[in-house]
């Protein structure tokens, strides 16, 4: 075996078991936690984010970093083998990678400290309430990434299609088509930082939003 094969194994090992983490503990926040935070007593609820809560938040947001390490890695072995799906795939990896460092982990500090302040017989920071809104909107935004994300990664290497072809070759995926997939995600990722959570606010509707976008990103590049 060819160090250069082994090296390029290695991170996507690292890349899958990190994927796994990450994703699996968001799939948990927002099939899960969520759901039983809603019926949840306020004890219950205390007790969960001061305990459990923060150790979730460390294996998810390091699983990302690393994730988004690894794949970063990954990109640079792959060369000429990139495609449009992969391209898809990463940049809807990227933005969830930003949205967890950047918008999920600081506001679930905010809360976290607030609920600290409650336990110790103190008032609720005013804040939290707003920042628990935001990282709930970016945390669906990128439940609702991951469907196509996971899609278009697996596509890249086993499903035939326009993407699997270099862009600038005969019966590519058009420059229409590219433009109207990335202004799709960015408009979506706008809505995440400051929007409204939609038909996203439910467990079937974010799978549904997820499922759709994924068909409505393939079909363009297929047939635009």
């Amino acid at each position: 075996m060819e160090l250069d094969t082994l090296i390029a194994y290695l991170f996507r090992w690292i890349h899958f078991f990190a994927g796994v983490a990450w994703i699996g503990l968001l799939y948990y926040f927002n099939f899960v936690q969520t759901e039983y935070f809603k019926e949840a007593d306020a004890s219950a609820k205390s007790s969960a984010i001061s305990k459990l809560v923060p150790r979730a938040l460390w294996w998810f947001r390091y699983g990302a970093l690393f994730t988004f390490l690894s794949g970063l890695a990954l990109a640079g072995f792959l060369g000429a083998a990139v495609n449009f799906y992969i391209i898809i795939g990463m940049l809807l990896g990227t933005l969830m990678f930003l949205n967890v460092w950047i918008i999920i982990w600081p506001n679930q500090k905010i809360v976290i400290a607030s609920n600290e302040l409650v336990l110790g017989g103190g008032d609720a920071d005013p804040a939290a309430a707003g920042a628990l809104a935001k990282a709930g909107l970016a945390s669906r935004t990128n439940t609702l990434f991951s469907l196509p994300m996971l899609f278009f990664m697996g596509a890249s290497a086993h499903m035939d299609g326009y993407g699997r072809v270099p862009m600038s070759s005969e019966g590519g995926v058009s420059e229409l088509a590219m433009g109207l997939c990335l202004l799709i995600i960015l408009a979506l990722e706008g809505n995440a930082i400051k929007g409204k959570m939609g038909p996203m606010a439910s467990v079937v509707g974010v799978i549904h939003c997820g499922v759709a976008l994924a068909i409505v990103l393939l079909l363009m590049m297929q047939f635009l």
